[in-house]
C-alpha cells in the first residue's frame, strides 16, 4: 500500500523531470521499492554531512527504519555530537571564498576550525567531548574491554553525561537516534578524525593501548558477517559523497565472493551515489556505477543511479520523499 506523499514529494515529482533532477526522483522511487521488498539499506556518509546538519532529517530516517546500517567517516561520527553539544558556539562564514590566509589564521587563533562556511569551536566541541570520551576509553581498558569507535560514542550518548550541554533538539541528532537503536555501523579510517587523533595521542603518552580500540579489519569482518546474515532480500547501497566511507563497505561483496570463495554471495541490490566528483584518473568517487560491475560489486541488473549534484541539496530531498514529506 502506497502512503500519500506530502508537499515536498509532490513538488519534486511534478517539476524534477529531466537530467539530475529526474535521477533524484528515480533514485528515491527505487530506494522506496527496495524497502517495500524488505531489502536492507546501507547509507554511507562522506564529506561533512553532520556539520551540514543532515541529522535534522537523517535521524528520522533512522527512527523509521529506512536505514539499517551506516558507513561514515570519523568526522561525521563525531561532528553530529559536536553540533549537539556546542551548536551556539559555531560560527558561519558565508563569505568563506573571499578569506585571505591571514583571516584563516585568525580563525585558528580563535579556536575556530573551518569546514567550508561553518567553523567548529574547538574548546566547546572537541574538548567538551574529550573529557568524557577519554574516561570511557580508560574505563573500558581497565576492565579489559574493547569496542569499536561508534560503540564508544553510543556509550557516551546513552550514559547521559552530555545532557547538560545539549543545544539543539535531541531529535535532530542522527547519532543519538542511531545509539537508541544500536544501529550497526562501520567507521573506516576513524584514526584521521579529531577523536582518532586524540586517542592516538593517549597511546603515544602511554595512557591507553591501541588495542582498546577495535580496528578497521575488525570492522570489515563485522560487516562481512552482517552482510551475510542480512542479504536474504537484498541490501542496497546509498552513497553520499565518495571516499573511504563508500569504498570500504562496498568492497565487502567482492571480498566475500572472491576471497572467501562464497560464490552464493548476492551483489548489492541497489546503488545510488550523490557526488559532484568528475570522472578522472582512477577516481573512486568519480567512477560511474558500471565500473563497479567489473569489480564484482554490482550486478548487470542492479538498479544504478548517479546524481551529479550537491549532497546537501539532494540527500534531504530524497529522504523527504522516503518519509512522505
Amino acid at each position: 500500500m502506497t502512503t500519500k506523499k506530502g508537499a515536498i514529494s509532490e513538488f519534486i515529482q511534478k517539476y524534477y523531470l529531466h537530467f539530475n533532477a529526474a535521477a533524484l526522483v528515480d533514485a528515491a522511487k527505487a530506494y522506496e521499492a527496495q524497502l517495500e521488498d524488505n531489502a536492507k539499506m546501507l547509507v554511507s556518509l562522506a564529506g561533512a554531512m553532520s556539520t551540514a546538519e543532515l541529522g535534522k532529517i537523517f535521524a528520522e530516517m533512522i527512527r523509521q527504519d529506512k536505514v539499517h546500517i551506516v558507513s561514515c567517516t570519523g568526522a561525521n561520527l563525531e561532528e553530529d555530537i559536536m553540533n549537539l553539544v556546542a551548536h551556539s558556539h559555531y560560527k558561519r562564514v558565508p563569505e568563506y571564498r573571499d578569506l585571505t590566509p591571514q583571516q584563516e589564521w585568525e580563525l585558528l587563533e580563535k579556536g575556530l576550525n573551518r569546514v567550508t562556511d561553518t567553523c567548529i569551536p574547538e574548546e566547546e566541541a572537541f574538548r567538551r567531548l574529550q573529557q568524557h570520551i577519554v574516561k570511557i576509553w580508560k574505563d573500558a581498558e581497565a576492565n579489559g574491554e574493547r569496542y569499536f569507535p561508534h560503540e564508544f560514542m553510543y556509550k557516551m550518548l546513552l550514559s547521559g553525561v552530555l545532557e547538560e550541554y545539549y543545544e539543539i533538539d535531541l531529535k535532530d541528532s542522527w547519532m543519538y537516534a542511531a545509539a537508541e537503536k544500536n544501529l550497526p555501523m562501520v567507521v573506516p579510517g576513524w584514526e584521521d578524525s579529531t577523536m582518532g587523533n586524540i586517542f592516538a595521542s593517549y597511546v603515544l603518552k602511554g595512557e591507553l593501548k591501541a588495542s582498546t580500540m577495535k580496528s578497521g579489519i575488525e570492522y570489515m569482518t563485522f560487516l562481512a558477517d552482517w552482510y551475510t546474515d542480512n542479504s536474504e532480500n537484498g541490501i542496497g547501497f546509498f552513497q553520499i559523497g565518495g571516499g573511504i566511507a563508500g569504498d570500504f563497505p562496498i568492497c565487502v561483496v567482492p571480498m566475500l565472493y572472491q576471497d572467501m570463495e562464497r560464490e552464493d554471495t548476492p551483489f548489492w541490490s541497489y546503488f545510488c551515489q550523490i557526488s559532484d566528483s568528475t570522472t578522472s584518473y582512477g577516481s573512486y568517487s568519480g567512477a560511474v556505477p558500471n565500473e563497479k560491475i567489473t569489480w564484482g560489486k554490482l550486478d548487470i541488473n542492479t538498479p544504478k543511479f548517479i546524481i551529479e549534484s550537491d549532497a546537501t541539496i539532494v540527500a534531504p530531498l530524497i529522504f523527504a520523499y522516503l518519509l512522505d514529506m
